[in-house]
């Protein structure tokens, strides 16, 4: 039978691995994790239950990046599913490319209720570092099937300037 010591041991090493998988889950993700506040395109004939629904859904969603960097370019991807182009808002500001978009929703059925919601809706930013300087007047950005990619050639000069989605 194990004594008093060795279970405390055995349960400080427990503690220790849960709170270091915790850290590094918050470490990898914490960029991504992004806060969806109640939308501003409000339509004034949407029903009190669509504007509850709106205001319920708005919260905290992910949107996961990746940011390639090539010996000429930056290449970003972010994953943003259920928006359009005319949606997205993006802009180079201080060798940060800075997101901005609405995810609006959508309902398909107007009876029944929902019980599970985990998808976010709403305003929402994000704020990706870049890790050097970009010609933000030739960049490109294209949006298909829920992802954006964001190509970024290399400069040395850091200009800021809005990137058109096509």
């Amino acid at each position: 039978m194990a004594n008093w010591h060795e279970l405390k041991e055995g349960a400080e090493q427990v503690l220790h691995s849960v709170s270091e998988g915790w850290q590094r889950l918050i470490d990898r993700a914490s960029g991504a994790l992004t806060r969806y506040l109640p939308g501003r395109n409000r339509d004034e004939r949407d029903s009190d239950e669509q504007r509850e629904l709106s205001r319920r859904s708005s919260g905290w969603g992910m949107l996961a990046a990746e940011v390639i960097e090539t010996d000429r370019s930056l290449s970003v991807r972010l994953e943003a599913p259920g928006l359009e182009p005319a949606d997205l808002d993006i802009q180079v500001i201080d060798n940060t490319l800075v997101i901005r978009g609405e995810k609006r929703v959508q309902q398909e059925k107007v009876d029944g209720r929902f019980h599970i919601m985990e998808c976010a809706y709403g305003h929402f930013e994000r704020a990706i570092p870049l890790p050097c300087g970009v010609d933000s007047d030739r960049a490109e950005a294209s949006y298909r099937k829920g992802v954006l990619r964001i190509d970024l050639p290399k400069s040395s000069e850091t200009r800021g300037r809005v990137i058109k989605v096509r």
